[in-house]
Formats: C-alpha cells, sequence, structure tokens
C-alpha cells in the first residue's frame, strides 16, 4: 500500500476487516469518516438503504424502512461499511420512526459536519399506515441554510404516488 493511500484511508478500520461484530443495539462510535479528496466543490453523496429496522419502542414489533441519506460533504465523509454497521445497529432499538431519522442525521453532523444533510425514511406500513418522516439541515449562515429551509418548505407539495406497499 503506498503512503498516499495509507494516509488517505488512516482511521478506517472495518472497510475490509472480516472480524467486525455486528451490534445489536444502538451504536454511533462505530461511524468512521475519511477525507473528502474534492472539498473544492460541492457536490451530494447519497446513500439508499433499503434494509433498515427498528424496533416501536411501545410494542416491540419490528419496523422496517427504506433510509435515503444525502449530503453535501466538507472536509469529512461518511464510510460506508461504517454506515451500514451503524444503521443495522438500530434493529433492536427502539425508537419512533421520526425519532430514527432525527438521530441518524443528528449522528452524521456530528461526525463529519457536513455542508447539507437530509435524512429520509419511508417505512412500511404497520395498521395500514405508512409513516415517512424527512429532516434536513444546511450549515448555518451558508447558502445551505437556505437550500435546508427550501427543500423543508417544499419537501411535500408533490407528493409521491404510493404503489409499491
Amino acid at each position: 500500500m503506498s503512503t498516499r493511500t495509507q494516509e488517505e484511508t488512516k482511521g478506517i478500520t472495518l472497510l475490509g476487516n472480516q472480524n467486525v461484530s455486528y451490534e445489536q443495539d444502538y451504536v454511533p462510535q462505530v461511524l468512521e469518516t475519511f477525507d473528502n479528496k474534492h472539498p473544492d466543490h460541492d457536490y451530494f453523496v447519497k446513500f439508499n438503504c433499503p434494509e433498515f429496522t427498528s424496533l416501536c419502542p411501545i410494542t416491540g414489533q419490528p419496523d422496517f424502512a427504506t433510509l435515503y441519506i444525502s449530503y453535501v460533504p466538507d472536509i469529512k465523509m461518511v464510510e460506508s461499511k461504517s454506515l451500514k454497521l451503524y444503521l443495522f445497529s438500530f434493529r433492536n432499538h427502539g425508537d419512533f420512526h421520526e425519532d430514527c431519522v432525527n438521530i441518524i442525521m443528528k449522528d452524521l453532523i456530528a461526525l463529519m459536519n457536513p455542508k447539507y444533510i437530509e435524512v429520509w425514511g419511508k417505512f412500511t406500513p404497520r395498521g395500514g399506515i405508512s409513516i415517512d418522516p424527512y429532516c434536513n439541515y444546511g450549515r448555518p449562515g451558508t447558502p445551505w441554510e437556505n437550500v435546508a429551509w427550501e427543500r423543508l418548505s417544499r419537501h411535500d407539495l408533490y407528493p409521491e404516488k404510493i404503489d409499491n406497499r
């Protein structure tokens, strides 16, 4: 491994590690970052997570969702295997849908201080109702703060047609 590659991957311990344990409850400490190689311009990174699960905090029944996490990085980016392990840690964690997406967003903000981030959970119905919480954040004092407000204020003006759940 070249010196440059070693420097770029310093701090990444989970990627390629065959002995990683899958935690059974919420563990934000598993999240890892790496340096953004393109901090000179803005771009979106989007994760589609179709197998998210958590537990209802009241009944203990499982909740299933597809999570969409989109962000505009600054200096740090989240490493995808650590994100997968982090999301897996919600499997036995009891929180309402709205709490889960906000916790995930806040943990990612604390981890990498992105310019902008949004998390959208599209949960499958239980009892005939699906819940799709959306939250976002734009760094205060930057144009991204305005983007966050615009996207939030217009988020559900044109609701999507739900025909697959």
